[in-house]
């Protein structure tokens, strides 16, 4: 009989040791998501940061372009204003869309494209655009490990237990790999 009360006890000792650890491989999981996801939104911010910038450095030379900048403002005052990931990921295409808009309308002003300031800010906006596409493909990369453990057996089992659910991968918005068409 004490045999098999010591049997029981390790095996419960066993199993308790499982759950706790694959709890804390959960908890860690979950932080690296969030980690990366703040990654992305880091840089979605210096993107924020930099089109009123080069919007100021463009306006006078295309007043004729207004409908362009309103477009971007509002589309920078919903992502300021998003509260969920989907709702920021929404808001952040739809800054890319605006943003490509008027990138495609510059590409028709020359006296633009020799301008210094506007020339320094391309280049900023360029180095940020792929720091964007790098901390996005972390965090579909952290959002896969993390969306594997919560599927796989046993470890799904621990998911459901304290509720970690599967996250969602980025995803551009339908119709993103489509240049933008400006006509005048």
């Amino acid at each position: 009989m004490k045999k098999i009360l010591i049997v029981v006890l390790v095996v419960v000792v066993l199993l308790v040791f499982y759950v706790w650890t694959g709890y804390n491989n959960f908890v860690k999981a979950n932080e690296g998501v969030t980690n990366q996801w703040a990654q992305v939104e880091t840089q979605y911010q210096r993107r924020l940061d930099l089109i009123p910038n080069l919007v100021n450095s463009v306006k006078g030379i295309m007043a004729q372009e207004q409908k362009v900048f309103g477009d971007l403002a509002e589309a920078r005052t919903r992502y300021s204003g998003a509260l969920s990931v989907e709702d920021k990921v929404n808001a952040a295409n739809q800054v890319e869309t605006s943003l490509g808009r008027l990138l495609a309308v510059m590409e028709n002003y020359p006296q633009l494209k020799s301008a210094e300031n506007v020339q320094t800010l391309m280049v900023q906006l360029e180095g940020t655009e792929n720091r964007i596409s790098v901390e996005r493909g972390r965090y579909n990369n952290n959002v896969r490990d993390f969306n594997i453990m919560a599927k796989r057996f046993p470890s799904s089992l621990i998911a459901a237990m304290f509720g970690f659910k599967e996250k969602s991968y980025f995803q551009a918005s339908q119709g993103a790999e489509n240049a933008p068409n400006v006509a005048f």
